[in-house]
């Protein structure tokens, strides 16, 4: 991968002249190929990795994975697009396996999850089923450890 994209994907927020000295590249050339990357839609945006149980330990992250009848001429897309458009959802894919469409949303907690299955996706015309599954710890995400560093003084005990 570009060297330049490692590096924004691990801090959007380094700055071109830091970016130009570990690259060793002028900072001219550096916001050059950034502006070329945006430009071609190589980098669609910029956004901040936020913790947000450290602000509401109530909230629960949920992926919800669709099983989907294909829609003619569209196939799965036009479903994709109409889930995308509501705020609780952080995410759509379409995948291979056993279910068609992955959705990542974020709620205040289980039921509003719940309902939101129920209510926005279990009843859109091609949706044949649905499985949920919440998220009970994360470790890293997007290339980072959500993990504080504390060390655990117990040791390891085996038999």
């Amino acid at each position: 991968m570009n060297e330049l994209l490692e590096l924004l994907e691990k801090n959007a927020r380094t700055s071109n002249a830091e970016l130009a000295v570990m690259l060793g590249k002028t900072e001219q050339e550096v916001a050059d190929e950034i502006a070329r990357l945006e430009n071609d839609g190589v980098i669609k945006g910029y956004s901040t990795l936020i913790d947000y149980t450290a602000i509401n330990p109530n909230l629960v992250t949920a992926y919800i994975e669709l099983k989907v009848t294909p829609q003619a001429r569209t196939g799965f897309d036009d479903i994709a697009r109409f889930i995308s458009q509501f705020d609780e959802v952080k995410g759509v894919t379409l995948m291979s396996g056993a279910f068609d469409i992955g959705i990542t949303i974020i709620g205040e907690n289980l039921m509003v999850i719940s309902s939101f299955v129920s209510k926005h996706l279990a009843t859109i015309d091609g949706v044949v089923s649905t499985a949920t599954h919440f998220v009970l710890k994360t470790y890293k995400d997007n290339g980072l450890s959500m993990c504080d560093d504390e060390s655990d003084e117990r040791g390891l005990v085996c038999p």
